[in-house]
């Protein structure tokens, strides 16, 4: 969208992030009649424009040029920075909550609605706009061979994957690996091709390449000022206003406009996920053909705060994560073809922190504790038995952790003393202000969360309708 063809009032609401979270609240919202505005710090990419070169994506799409580190530099912290947020770069896999995630948010939040019961629907109505299947079978790469036959050999359970996808024509050779970039295909069902495509449509206004730098409240109005890439300052304001710009995002808009809440940028969780390469004698060739097709489905893998999954990433991402220098590391990276991955990710236990520095920037504190490293080892273990069965020659530990499903930061709940969100998604310091993203979760689920992003910003739209 050209910035002088938005105006700068008049709106309903202000959405600041355009990821899942703020991709249906604008859809919703706009479904029911309301003037809304939708703001990205990121560029606006289609499926013809998408960077094809890796180091193009890292510096192009996400915060950082591609990864941001915590204070004790030993977790990678990934974070979109796109139209569309999280569902351009990920592998949009679709998983609903089970009742260990959502008892475990009653307990800590104290709202009841959190169960398989009083989501389903809005669970439902996702899949009404989204796509989604498992990869077939005669598609599924040597990676996932490797990951089903450990699975079967150590007695595990595990699962295909649900993939927000369509139609990704495996048959004529795409390889999804590039999906890490935007899929070139418009088969995965990011909110440009789904939800926000039907906004857009039907009137929504967007502003991407505008980051949002402050946010107040005068006279019933908010304003959310900022500047766009090109250095210019723009001011925009609504009756509500939603934020919805990743755990590090909105905690960082709010302290750096002189909210108070405590609460703010506390319970911070990742899920640090750890991939694990597998060096075989004959080619596996991870990069190539459908990526990440199965996952854990093993209940002690769940009772011990972990799961497991087939992935894999672009040579760049790879070099990071394999050990050695000069020589050592080139003799692995020559070997590149015949490398399979599992990851572990976390359950993490260990809330952290977002705060800011006195220049406005984002401080990511963050570490993993005794339980954590349980879980963590518990994981590590598996995945040495699913190498070790299937002939693996060489077991090789990533470098480093990453955290991608950020989440926290702003949490529900009922008590105002120890969240910073309301049952209606509304903030406690101010009710005009909605958090209806990630960064709202009490604790860390242990299961991908971009499903349970969606169902609740379509709940929260019901919230902020009722204002109207």
């Amino acid at each position: 969208m050209e910035k002088d063809k938005i105006n700068s009032s008049g709106y309903d609401v202000v959405i600041v992030g355009s990821g899942c979270s703020g991709s249906f609240v604008a859809w919703k919202l706009n479904k029911a009649g309301l003037n809304c505005l939708l703001l990205e710090a990121g560029s606006y990419f289609h499926a013809e424009s998408y960077p094809r070169k890796e180091l193009d994506s890292n510096s192009k799409l996400y915060w950082g040029g591609g990864i941001e580190l915590n204070t004790e530099a030993n977790i990678g912290i990934l974070r979109p920075k796109v139209l569309g947020g999280g569902s351009i770069v990920n592998q949009a896999l679709l998983d609903r909550f089970d009742d260990l995630a959502f008892d475990s948010w009653t307990n800590e939040s104290g709202i009841e609605y959190f169960n398989q019961k009083d989501l389903a629907r809005y669970y439902d109505e996702v899949e009404e706009v989204i796509a989604s299947q498992e990869i077939p079978a005669k598609f599924r790469n040597r990676n996932a061979a490797i990951f089903e036959q450990g699975f079967t050999n150590n007695g595990f359970q595990c699962a295909p994957l649900v993939r927000a996808q369509k139609d990704c024509k495996y048959e004529d050779g795409n390889d999804c690996v590039e999906c890490l970039g935007g899929c070139r295909i418009d088969s995965k069902q990011s909110m440009p091709v789904t939800v926000l495509k039907d906004a857009v449509d039907n009137g929504l206004k967007i502003v991407a390449d505008f980051e949002a730098l402050n946010l107040s409240m005068e006279k019933g109005r908010g304003i959310v000022s900022g500047r766009f890439t090109n250095g210019e300052s723009g001011e925009f304001s609504g009756k509500k206003i939603v934020l919805a710009a990743s755990s590090i995002g909105n905690a960082r808009l709010l302290l750096n406009s002189g909210f108070k809440h405590p609460m703010i940028g506390r319970k911070f969780f990742t899920h640090p996920q750890h991939m694990v390469l597998a060096l075989y004698e004959e080619a596996v060739n991870s990069h190539k053909g459908a990526f990440q097709g199965f996952k854990s489905n093993d209940p002690n893998f769940r009772k011990s705060g972990f799961k497991l999954e087939n992935v894999y990433a672009p040579p760049v991402a790879i070099a990071m994560l394999l050990p050695g220098f000069g020589r050592t590391h080139q003799e692995i990276m020559r070997y590149m073809s015949h490398l399979a991955c599992v990851e572990v990710a976390v359950r993490d236990t260990n809330p952290g922190r977002i705060t800011v520095n006195k220049a406005g920037r984002a401080i990511i504190i963050k570490s993993l504790n005794k339980e954590d490293r349980i879980r963590w080892n518990k994981g590590l273990h598996a995945i040495d038995n699913i190498f070790n069965s299937t002939g693996a020659k060489r077991i090789i530990p990533g470098s480093i952790p990453i955290g991608l499903h950020l989440m926290g930061g702003c949490s529900i709940g009922m008590d105002s003393n120890t969240a910073v969100v309301d049952q209606d998604f509304r903030m406690y310091e101010n009710q005009d202000i909605y958090v209806t993203d990630s960064s709202l979760f009490p604790n860390a689920p242990g299961i991908n969360p971009s499903f349970t992003i969606m169902a609740l910003s379509i709940k929260a739209s019901e919230s902020i309708k009722k204002e109207f």
